[in-house]
């Protein structure tokens, strides 16, 4: 039986609540996971250095306790009170895990055995970060590349997002467009850029060959610096009212049009 840990004021929450500021998750190389799903896969990747969670939850979710046991992991039974202190969100379920963060580097999602990689140059809202993590997993792409200027992978609102995608895929941070787009050529990779001026998906793109896609900023667009990288800019059509789609909707329609293009060309 563990002891309840009551007191908000504690030394180990305090450590915890300060991984909300990226300049501390930096400085600590670790960042918060809430919520069963983002623990549970936390937990599964072995790198959770401590689970805060109240009793009703250790006994809903004892598989996230397991995981973090056997990892060697801290688990600390705690108040909702004190999940509260720490957690960025209102509902948490009962459960935040402090995890180590392990950094990927270029090489890990760019390489000579990638065929479908994603950059988000200069994103800085952490729900389309979070959410073209997620659809990039489900498509089975390499890993993410959030350029210079981009939202921290490890924001707390980031990591919900992406629904434990964050942990089975490579995502890398601060690397320069530029430098992402040679390291493409270099291992021959086509650069498609998502952007409303291109020409439409449904036209006759190779969109079997191995690809890094580029997504912009929501808000202000694909910058004509990274337009001139591409091999060929590429617009959604719109054929209803809607003015455009949202960045994360956009990102998934690219992502999978390039995933069906590689899988049917695979089964031939």
């Amino acid at each position: 039986m563990r002891e309840l840990l009551t007191n908000v004021r504690a030394p180990k929450v305090a450590r915890a609540r300060r991984l909300l500021k990226r300049n501390f998750r930096k400085d600590d190389r670790a960042f918060l996971a809430e919520g069963p799903q983002a623990a549970r896969e936390a937990a599964k990747s072995g790198n959770v250095r401590t689970l805060f969670i109240t009793p009703s939850a250790a006994e809903r979710y004892p598989d996230v306790v397991q995981h973090v046991e056997n990892s060697g992991g801290e688990i600390i039974e705690c108040t909702d009170t004190v999940i509260a202190e720490i957690a960025s969100t209102v509902t948490p379920q009962g459960m935040v895990a402090v995890v180590a963060s392990t950094p990927a580097v270029l090489e890990d999602v760019i390489n000579s055995d990638t065929t479908l990689a994603v950059l988000m140059a200069y994103v800085r809202d952490p729900g389309n970060a979070g959410a073209a993590i997620r659809v990039s997993d489900a498509v089975g792409a390499t890993g993410v590349i959030l350029s210079t200027d981009s939202v921290d992978a490890h924001n707390p609102k980031v990591v919900r997002s992406s629904a434990g995608s964050n942990f089975h895929i490579p995502v890398v941070e601060e690397v320069t467009v530029m430098a992402a787009v040679a390291r493409a050529r270099e291992c021959g990779l086509q650069i498609l850029v998502g952007d409303g001026s291109g020409t439409p998906l449904t036209s006759a793109l190779n969109l079997s060959a191995p690809t890094l896609w580029i997504f912009g900023n929501e808000a202000w667009g694909v910058p004509q610096e990274v337009l001139d990288l591409a091999d060929q800019v590429v617009s959604l059509p719109i054929y209803g009212q809607a003015e455009s789609l949202n960045l994360a909707t956009a990102t998934a329609v690219c992502l999978y049009a390039s995933a069906n293009a590689q899988h049917a060309t695979d089964s031939q």
